[in-house]
């Protein structure tokens, strides 16, 4: 307990040291405001100390026996249990201060969720709105507990690390509550995945834009955020609130690596469970081995199928990954990303092919 508290609870007051102070003057002992009020002396012991608050009709009866009205008591009794709150919410967020050091304050500082500059109970505080949770064991327990291993929950050099992972969930929480989407038709979002093909193949500016909005039309909510400095996660799929969730971040900079995520997140959506939670790139998180083969499968199938492999013989140059993008309507950067994959050619080759992007102004 810091000084400031420690004085704010020997000055506090509590309505029973009035009601003591008015029997006094009364010349009435505790024994005799018992039987006045009809109330055994331990009853009243309790009000008196504090451990049992003063309710409407224990005012009421105050009313009738000290003379003073009961509004009076009702009043001192909510400061008192207000103020009390506050002084042990204060000592609370002390105790806290530990986990808000491993919160990624910088980055969410620099992201506008968290305004204070100093590390203390007022930042404390901050951290636990942006989560939604009233202590670090609620945190824990839907951030957390949730989706990481026990093994790498019990390190604590782990510790951050799982901070910066919990910090990026809720930032696609957050972003999600500002969307506003018609209910989830997996038909219809069928038919944006396929639409969306076009986008793919000729790589526009305003991509990451036209990708959200089309895939809002059928109730599927994409959300761009930051890749955190120590949480690199390439993206997620999950539901929230009814609502499917696809959180994707630029982390590898080019299209082929954002494409293969997108579609790989959107397999996840219409293969796999609401309650199933998918959090890419991340080692503490073990995502269903099963379930992530099947999602990769779905983004290859969907970006480039394997059939392509059959125009792929021989020395590979430039002019063939031209000939097997336009045969499969997709961008150059996507067979190159796959020939790489596959180590059909090496890695230093083909990467002009590739376009650099930046969803900055989208996050």
């Amino acid at each position: 307990m810091n000084t400031n508290s420690k004085i704010e609870r020997e000055l506090l007051t509590k309505p029973g040291d009035t009601i003591l102070e008015t029997i006094e003057y009364l010349k009435m002992s505790q024994a005799e405001l018992a039987e006045r009020m009809g109330k055994t002396p331990g009853k009243i012991n309790d009000m008196i100390s504090g451990k049992a608050p003063i309710s409407v009709n224990t005012a009421m009866q105050l009313e009738k026996v000290l003379g003073i009205d009961m509004q009076f008591w009702l009043n001192r009794e909510m400061h008192y249990r207000e103020k009390l709150a506050r002084i042990e919410q204060e000592e609370f967020l002390e105790q806290c201060i530990d986990w808000a050091k491993e919160q990624p304050i910088k980055d969410l500082q620099k992201l506008g969720y968290i305004k204070s500059s100093k590390l203390g109970t007022e930042m404390v505080e901050e951290c636990l709105h942006f989560y939604g949770v009233a202590t670090p064991v609620q945190w824990n327990s839907v951030y957390v507990d949730t989706y990481v291993h026990t093994d790498f929950r019990k390190s604590n050099a782990n510790t951050s690390l799982l901070s910066s992972m919990a910090a990026w969930l809720r930032i696609g929480e957050l972003k999600v509550r500002d969307e506003r989407l018609p209910n989830y038709d997996k038909d219809a979002f069928k038919v944006i995945l396929e639409n969306l093909k076009s986008i793919v193949e000729e790589q526009p500016e305003d991509f990451a834009s036209k990708l959200k909005s089309m895939c809002a039309t059928a109730g599927v909510a994409v959300i761009y955020s930051q890749s955190l400095s120590k949480a690199p996660i390439s993206g997620a799929a999950r539901w929230i609130g009814g609502t499917p969730v696809i959180q994707i971040t630029d982390r590898y900079k080019t299209n082929d690596h954002f494409w293969f995520t997108f579609y790989h997140e959107a397999g996840h959506i219409l293969l796999h469970g609401k309650k199933d939670v998918f959090i890419e790139d991340f080692e503490g998180v073990e995502n269903d081995q099963k379930k992530e083969n099947e999602a990769n499968d779905f983004a290859r199938d969907w970006l480039l199928p394997d059939s392509f492999l059959e125009l792929v013989e021989g020395d590979i140059d430039e002019r063939l990954v031209r000939k097997i993008a336009r045969k499969f309507l997709t961008h150059p950067a996507i067979v190159v990303g796959r020939l790489h994959h596959l180590k059909k050619m090496p890695y230093h080759f083909g990467n002009d092919f590739k376009s650099k992007i930046n969803l900055n102004h989208l996050i």
